[in-house]
């Protein structure tokens, strides 16, 4: 059986990252960070598919109508908001006294923060000898884009900082789409060639609060 690893060698480029924001309340968390990502999968998908699109936030955003793709998301954004929620209620607990009347106030880590990942995948042959003695000579996967959005959860207690609130989602969700589109028609030239005949020719992962990769981490040492 092929030996596949996924990793960053010393030999091969990074990969070309991107940031993206989301303001969120706990009742949107899902909604939104699902929306982000299908709107990334939507220009990084490349099997052909139907066009589709849903509301989240009164935005019409793209929706990648993949039985697959869509489990997923929905896996990964389910785990995201029950670590915030439990980041939440942790900070709840023990800073009952804290005075959050200010829209900033409600803006910050006391609402909960996270990030999801999105990376991008293709397949090469090992080249280095050192690579091939300890994972042998099979494929490995070399991440050649990753997608970072960094979630900030508001806890508004008022109906004028739920209004607040709910404009600051709209405008950073906005704001976050056209960035999305910017940086795919911006940055092409790091896009690897379609060399195989697989209906997905680049494999993906999506990842939840992903820890900080050293370069060893990455080649899969540690």
């Amino acid at each position: 059986m092929t030996q596949i690893s996924r990793s960053i060698t010393m030999e091969q480029q990074a990969p070309q990252e991107f940031t993206l924001e989301a303001f969120v309340d706990p009742a949107s968390i899902r909604d939104v960070v699902r929306g982000v990502l299908h709107t990334i999968f939507f220009h990084r998908f490349f099997p052909s598919l139907q066009p589709r699109s849903r509301e989240v936030l009164d935005i019409t955003l793209p929706f990648v109508d993949d039985v697959e793709l869509d489990t997923m998301i929905e896996k990964r954004t389910a785990e995201l908001a029950r670590e915030l929620d439990a980041e939440r209620t942790h900070h709840t607990n023990t800073n009952t006294n804290t005075n959050t009347n200010s829209l900033a106030q409600t803006r910050g880590a006391g609402g909960g923060r996270g990030n999801i990942q999105v990376q991008f995948f293709e397949k090469k042959r090992r080249k280095a000898w050192y690579m091939r003695a300890a994972y042998g000579s099979g494929d490995e996967e070399v991440c050649w884009e990753s997608w970072t959005v960094k979630v900030t959860v508001a806890e508004p207690k008022t109906d004028s900082e739920r209004a607040k609130v709910r404009k600051a989602m709209e405008q950073t969700l906005l704001t976050t789409v056209m960035k999305v589109v910017t940086c795919v028609n911006t940055h092409k030239d790091h896009i690897p060639p379609i060399t195989t005949s697989e209906t997905n020719p680049f494999p993906y992962q999506i990842i939840v609060n992903p820890k900080d990769a050293t370069w060893a981490a990455r080649m899969g040492i540690y």
